[in-house]
């Protein structure tokens, strides 16, 4: 028996525990929240993680998140200035993709205590609009700050490929709550978000990305040396890539 894969095994379904109870997903509908000043950075509540999407039907916390070399990202950058154009559009698929997230507590859930909210590109830009507003300003302030309507429109109902999320930040300034005690946990019992997903080493995500640039090559093991893909397999990769339905999709995977 390989017990150190039994501990890999237990440490990967520990942490998708963890993170499954530490994060909030919009449901379909609308739904208040406010976003608090983050515990572990309180200079800016909004945290920025790189993820690749897709590989092996799994998702993938890139190192660059932390300044730390990836081998998928940097075969990415390769395949981007090769020149071949199915080439471009595979690394496009394979370069780590931002999603920012930023602790929330739910009105009619405070029980629950603070939870992380996942979010693309648009909520994000909306979001630094509205406090770069000075008619706005800080709306993650304990006291002065201002709760989020949130309205989260299933692919089904609005007939689109994917699912729409929309926000409006309402006029009204008020505190997290007005229990100052509650307030107060609420500020400081705070999970730091980087420990809900597991960073792979350099050799286990080269590993990775043989595996799916080689999905039949049994003997491929997160020791093997990244090598280029034959020109038939990137081909191949790239034609079935949609790019922009892959970002699409990589925003619906976080809302599933």
């Amino acid at each position: 028996m390989d017990i150190n894969s039994i501990r890999n095994r237990l440490n990967q379904l520990q942490t998708t525990n963890n993170r499954t109870s530490n994060l909030w997903k919009p449901q379909p509908g609308k739904q208040v929240i406010r976003v608090l000043p983050y515990k572990h950075n309180k200079d800016n509540p909004f945290i920025e993680l790189f993820f690749h999407f897709g590989l092996n039907n799994k998702t993938y916390l890139s190192p660059i998140t932390f300044g730390r070399p990836d081998p998928i990202e940097e075969f990415a950058q390769k395949l981007k200035t090769s020149g071949n154009r199915e080439e471009y559009q595979m690394a496009r698929k394979l370069e780590a993709k931002m999603r920012t997230f930023a602790p929330v507590i739910v009105r009619g859930e405070e029980t629950q205590g603070v939870r992380f909210w996942g979010f693309g590109k648009t909520v994000y830009q909306e979001l630094l609009s509205v406090i770069a507003d000075p008619d706005y300003g800080d709306i993650t302030d304990a006291v002065s700050g201002r709760d989020i309507s949130v309205e989260f429109i299933t692919a089904e109902e609005s007939g689109a490929s994917f699912p729409k999320t929309s926000i409006r930040v309402k006029p009204n300034q008020t505190p997290i709550v007005e229990d100052k005690a509650q307030m107060e946990n609420m500020l400081e019992n705070q999970k730091d978000i980087t420990e809900l997903y597991q960073e792979l080493s350099y050799e286990e995500l080269t590993g990775v990305l043989n595996n799916w640039l080689n999905p039949d090559d049994a003997e491929t093991t997160t020791e093997a040396k990244k090598e280029t893909a034959p020109e038939s397999v990137v081909a191949a990769k790239a034609a079935s890539a949609n790019v922009d339905d892959a970002a699409a999709a990589f925003d619906d995977l976080f809302n599933k």
